[in-house]
């Protein structure tokens, strides 16, 4: 994997094993920050909460465009190695917690944007929306999801990928 603009552009970074997690795509990383870009302009002082980190590519990003601050949630520790590896490879520390990420997620945390891509077949998207508190969800699914008490800003099909961005 590599980080796709910013500070850390080109940065190459490892990746867990495939059967433990899949690493959003590097189109579908750009396509992302695109499209927050549009929605939110520039990411300075800004907060990004990757909820079901991986590989922790997604915050990387994150920083690496500029978010202020980042935060990660992970429950396998494999892939927690691997973000805190991560992250080290460009001199970082990650704010990272270890386990299930809705039981630890506060609802007195806010964040500007929150990351979802829960495995594909669990059903934690709607526990993970009832939880955060945040300007703009987005989430990463294999169908097209809609939900209640959220407005769908933009969603785009990348292959068999959705990508929704929501706001409340």
């Amino acid at each position: 994997m590599i980080i796709t603009a910013g500070k850390y552009k080109g940065r190459k970074l490892f990746s867990p094993d495939e059967h433990i997690s899949r690493p959003t795509l590097s189109k579908i990383r750009m396509g992302v920050f695109n499209s927050l870009y549009s929605i939110l302009g520039d990411f300075d002082n800004k907060s990004f909460l990757d909820l079901f980190g991986g590989s922790g590519i997604m915050g990387l990003e994150a920083l690496s465009r500029g978010f202020m601050s980042v935060k990660v949630y992970e429950l396998n520790r494999k892939s927690a190695e691997i973000i805190n590896k991560n992250y080290s490879l460009l001199g970082l520390s990650a704010n990272l917690c270890i386990g299930d990420s809705i039981n630890l997620l506060k609802s007195d945390e806010h964040f500007d944007v929150v990351y979802i891509d829960p495995p594909y077949s669990s059903d934690l998207y709607n526990a993970a929306l009832e939880k955060i508190n945040c300007k703009i969800a987005i989430l990463e699914s294999s169908s097209e999801l809609n939900f209640k008490n959220y407005n769908i800003i933009k969603q785009k099909k990348y292959g068999n990928t959705y990508i929704t961005f929501l706001s409340k």
